[in-house]
């Protein structure tokens, strides 16, 4: 599954690529793709089909494209941009799942074997004709949803031009490390009346957006933090450490294009990310602790069953809580 860095590389490619532009036609070869759009394949074309793409927003591992009427984005696909003449009022929301790529292309390439949606762009400088929604296993999908306020009055998410709007379905969630607005004293106050162990806590969306399994590991790993050590005894000094241990790895798999341990996961070039080869617990079960082994410390990485998952931990540099119950 894509972690927030996969899902900001898709983000970042996007943006370049389709902001200022306008779906001129859609065309659904799938419909298990759009199931998610209540309303069925010709109410999602028909939202889509004349409107211009505002920008490319994430929060955590939601990512969406604002709409407007056509003829309103930025410009930026010209020139002279131009400023907005309406706030966007519905998204096309993007859910990638196991296996959903968004790859842009030429008109002329032929299509993917798992192609299931295509939408064809306005002119744009010599840049590719088609943005293709690929998705082998089906877990993915794409749909029209509302632009609501959010709650706290800040940026929905990172973009290019932030707006206090969010696509609904990720409204519940809460911003993620990388967001300029991600409030530490806020997560600290919330992270401390829950009663669990502190994976579990990264891993709850409604707390931190965006850390899955893989960076959860790394952060952990990083920090020197046990999973299980309970949130409610975790000193402020401690947390301030493992969220910039999350913010770090994050942005150093950023630099790296992602963490591509399956060949279905690519960016909207169609190429993988490389920061699997930096890893330092996740997947190295068996493998000597790199911090110990660099103070002469003969320490091996350990996995675990955790909430149907795996951990991965140093049991040297990473000793388990005495109270830790999770």
């Amino acid at each position: 599954m894509p972690e927030l860095p996969e899902v900001e590389v898709v983000r970042r490619g996007l943006v370049s690529w389709v902001r200022g532009r306008t779906i001129t036609s859609v065309e659904v070869l799938d419909p298990r793709s759009v199931r998610r759009h209540a309303l069925g394949v010709e109410d999602f074309t028909g939202n889509l089909e004349g409107a211009t793409v505002a920008d490319v927003v994430r929060r955590g591992k939601f990512l969406w494209m604002p709409l407007v009427e056509g003829g309103h984005g930025d410009g930026a696909a010209g020139d002279a941009p131009a400023p907005a003449v309406e706030r966007p009022r519905v998204a096309l929301m993007a859910h990638l799942g196991m296996s959903g790529q968004l790859l842009m292309q030429d008109r002329d390439v032929p299509d993917e074997k798992h192609l299931k949606v295509r939408f064809r762009l306005s002119p744009g400088d010599g840049k590719p004709e088609e943005l293709r929604f690929v998705d082998q296993r089906i877990f993915g999908g794409l749909f029209v949803t509302a632009m609501v306020p959010t709650d706290d009055g800040g940026p929905g998410g990172l973009a290019e031009s932030p707006l206090p709007l969010i696509a609904e379905e990720a409204s519940h969630i809460a911003r993620d490390p990388l967001d300029p607005a991600f409030s530490f004293d806020v997560f600290y106050r919330r992270l401390r009346k829950r009663k669990t162990g502190l994976k579990r806590a990264l891993l709850d969306q409604g707390l931190v957006s965006g850390i899955g399994n893989i960076y959860a590991d790394e952060a952990l790993w990083s920090a020197r933090l046990h999973y299980a050590r309970p949130t409610d005894t975790l000193r402020r000094g401690d947390a301030e450490r493992v969220l910039a241990s999350a913010r770090q790895v994050m942005l150093d798999a950023l630099a790296a294009g992602g963490t591509s341990f399956d060949s279905l996961y690519v960016n909207v070039n169609g190429a993988s990310g490389y920061f699997d080869r930096s890893l330092n617990a996740y997947g190295r079960e068996g493998q000597a602790c790199k911090r110990c082994a660099a103070a002469g410390i003969h320490a091996v990485i350990r996995r675990e069953q955790f909430m149907n998952r795996s951990s991965h931990t140093c049991p040297v540099c990473q000793p388990r809580p005495r109270n830790g119950r999770w």
